[in-house]
């Protein structure tokens, strides 16, 4: 895990120097214009595709929505997807239900759009398209290089398909940004201590850092057998806030924005429960670098969560390479 998560700056770096072939091929094959995007994914995949449902929509002005995969697969509902894009998300290109979920997109009338780790995949031989991550092969379970490629991914599909809230040239950076993170793990070494002692955490995001709050909440999982709830800010606020106590630790995902109010009065809400608190974010106890606008600094926010877990891990005399039960491809 450790030395996968060190590969992502060169991962990062071909991906997104990718960027025009990738827009060509993806303005080639889509409808103009677009009636809606619809994406299929499952775990870490789906996690990434949360972030791309906030980018597309935003880029494209088009209704995105996540696919229920049972609803065709076990189903066998047949909506009309004529003019839209399905884009289906797999690292390996081989979990059966997103096939099948995405072969029938097809059929529907969708042109099919794959964001995977092997073009070569079952996934990325039915699809229209088939984006590449080129991360190589990933031998620990918890995804780490693929899940931020996959981020690239949809951010290279939304200047694709429309105009992203980011300047023109501004992914360049993202793969120094990710390497000054990678360089200094100490914050997160710090942070590791106030998780590793619990059974249950919460992990907070609002807006585009929600998709890191749900991938961050997966990694405790997996990696750190930590019971850890990834959801934003609003539904903690519905319900789940009574669960907040002493003994559940809650990790705050912050960046200045349209969404740092709201994270501030979680914040105090929290406090007031007498829970230990470790804010991720730029002025947080786990800072990052600057990424530039508030979608890119996912980027660097998805490394400080992979650093916490995987040092959470380790406290807890874990090997998180291989989390008990689990396998790197899951066959349902």
């Amino acid at each position: 895990m450790a030395a996968e998560m060190d590969e992502q700056p060169e991962v990062l770096e071909r991906l997104i120097g990718s960027r025009d072939e990738i827009v060509d091929e993806v303005c080639r094959a889509v409808p103009d214009p677009i009636r809606g995007i619809v994406l299929v994914a499952r775990g870490s995949s789906d996690n990434a595709s949360v972030f791309g449902r906030y980018v597309l929509e935003g880029a494209t002005l088009r209704p995105v929505s996540m696919l229920f995969p049972s609803l065709v697969t076990l189903y066998g509902v047949a909506a009309d997807y004529r003019g839209w894009v399905a884009i289906g998300v797999s690292q390996s290109g081989e979990t059966p239900e997103i096939v099948d979920a995405v072969e029938h997109l097809r059929r529907s009338g969708a042109v099919t759009v794959a964001v995977t780790n092997h073009p070569e995949s079952p996934l990325g031989g039915l699809c229209h398209v088939a984006v590449g991550l080129g991360a190589g092969d990933e031998q620990a379970v918890p995804a780490t290089k693929t899940f931020t490629a996959q981020l690239a991914a949809f951010a290279l599909l939304g200047e694709a398909l429309g105009d992203p809230p980011w300047p023109e040239g501004a992914l360049r950076s993202i793969p120094g940004v990710v390497e000054e993170a990678l360089s200094d793990p100490r914050p997160a070494l710090e942070a590791a201590g106030t998780l590793a002692g619990a059974d249950a955490a919460f992990v907070v995001g609002r807006g585009y850092m929600l998709a890191v709050a749900l991938e961050a909440a997966l990694k405790l999982k997996e990696s750190a057998a930590i019971l850890a709830d990834g959801l934003s800010a609003a539904d903690l606020m519905h319900g789940p806030i009574a669960a907040v106590r002493p003994s559940v630790p809650v990790v705050l995902l912050r960046h200045p924005g349209p969404t740092d109010e709201e994270m501030e009065a979680v914040r105090r809400e929290v406090e007031t429960r007498g829970a230990p608190v470790v804010q991720i974010g730029s002025e947080g106890d786990v800072p990052f670098p600057d990424a530039g606008p508030e979608p890119l600094a996912v980027f660097p926010a998805t490394v400080r969560a992979q650093q916490i877990a995987l040092a959470v891990a380790r406290k807890r005399g874990l090997d998180p390479d291989r989390p008990p039960g689990l396998e790197k491809v899951t066959k349902f």
